[in-house]
């Protein structure tokens, strides 16, 4: 009694894998841009303001 072949099956999974794999990605890629990227940049021009601060001050 042999298996009948099952048809059509990896073509919707494989619209199902490609949309959740470019939802999730473009998600966390926002995410880790806004969240830690655009603050980590952010505290760097702080400090770079303050040094030149202090090299405006002391001259």
């Amino acid at each position: 009694m042999p298996i009948a072949p099952i048809t059509g099956k990896l073509r919707k999974r494989l619209w199902l894998d490609i949309s959740c794999a470019l939802g999730l990605g473009i998600s966390s890629a926002y995410a880790y841009w806004y969240g830690i990227h655009l603050k980590a940049v952010q505290r760097q021009e702080e400090f770079y303001l303050k040094l030149e601060r202090q090299k405006a001050l002391q001259q």
